[in-house]
């Protein structure tokens, strides 16, 4: 008689799931709760930069199509008569080309406004801040996932444009009919946009934790950046000129061009095709942004935007430190006693 001892069998293992890569936690909630913001955040971006290539490419070969068949005047009067094409942009250029310094000031405001709603004091309002502080999320850690990620966010896009924005202006000022525009422009294609952006992210996550209301902290931050933004670029003490803080236009130094290639100094009748014959002026060489106090004043108010960001996330933090429930310490009740020496 055999006797046949029983085999155990293993369970059958199922296929270890593989984990697919992306953003988990505080991170996905944040842009999973989100996602609108971050939607809009993104075309703004797309269509930004999408204006600055076309600038780039097409907007400057039709500009200078457009000089090249009318006459530097011409192109400007054919351009707004309509005789010219549509791409023929000779004054078009002049009017899309500052056009993303418009849609950067616009963005930088919208980022403290967001911040202070729809980020922070709306879910202090509905209670959904304090109920992730009951789970396993605590303050500190749910604000810093705040912060940083739009923080990331804004960074990324908002120096992306600068960086373009300021490749087309080293590469096609010269087809700027007028040859001016406004002095703020010279601070949309240096750091202290991004820092600027940056900072109303601060003072809006600020805003909305001293307020605590979404109404109250969408008007304070939106008014502190939209004051931010109005000082930029003409309330600086060190100005080389006396009279540049009174001149609302970019320094321009040009010399104009004549039919033979010899330089000589601009006579300043752009929109009169009969002057220019006159001068026998084909075109004209421009300098901006010649002075050296530019980079001085650049950095210097990145310095300032980013040592008040720093300080308004400071006091951010600060300021969430009452929201924390304070644990008492449970007294001992099976402590022995201290004996009393008689």
């Amino acid at each position: 008689m055999t006797s046949s001892t029983p085999t155990l069998e293993r369970p059958a293992q199922s296929p270890a799931r593989r984990s697919l890569p992306g953003p988990d936690g505080l991170v996905w909630t944040v842009l999973r709760l989100h996602r609108t913001a971050l939607w809009v955040w993104t075309a703004y971006v797309a269509i930004t930069v999408g204006l600055l290539l076309w600038l780039w490419g097409p907007g400057a070969n039709a500009a200078q199509k457009a000089f090249d068949t009318f006459g530097y005047a011409g192109a400007q009067d054919n351009a707004f008569q309509g005789s010219a094409p549509i791409v023929l942009v000779g004054g078009s250029f002049d009017s899309l080309f500052y056009e993303p310094s418009t849609l950067i000031g616009i963005a930088s405001c919208a980022i403290a406004v967001f911040a202070a709603g729809p980020l922070i004091a709306r879910e202090l309002e509905l209670g959904t801040a304090q109920l992730a502080w009951t789970q396993s999320v605590s303050p500190a850690r749910w604000l810093a996932a705040k912060l940083a990620v739009p923080a990331v966010l804004v960074t990324v896009g908002t120096g992306l444009i600068v960086v373009l924005y300021r490749l087309v202006w080293n590469a096609h000022n010269h087809l700027l009919v007028a040859g001016i525009g406004p002095r703020s422009f010279s601070f949309s294609i240096g750091p202290a946009t991004v820092a600027t952006a940056l900072f109303g992210l601060a003072v809006g996550v600020l805003a909305a934790l001293v307020l605590r209301r979404t109404l109250p902290a969408l008007v304070a931050a939106g008014l502190v950046q939209f004051l931010a933004g109005a000082m930029r670029g003409n309330n600086w003490p060190f100005q080389h000129s006396p009279f540049s803080r009174l001149q609302p236009e970019l320094p321009v130094y040009s010399k104009a061009i004549t039919s033979s290639g010899a330089k000589v100094p601009d006579p300043g009748c752009y929109l009169s095709q009969k002057c220019l014959d006159r001068h026998d002026i084909t075109g004209f060489t421009r300098t901006y942004l010649h002075s050296p106090d530019y980079w001085p004043r650049q950095l210097t108010e990145t310095g300032i935007l980013l040592a008040l960001t720093a300080l308004a996330v400071v006091g951010a933090f600060l300021v969430l430190r009452r929201y924390q429930p304070r644990t008492r310490r449970p007294k001992n009740t099976h402590e022995p006693k201290k004996e009393t020496a008689a």
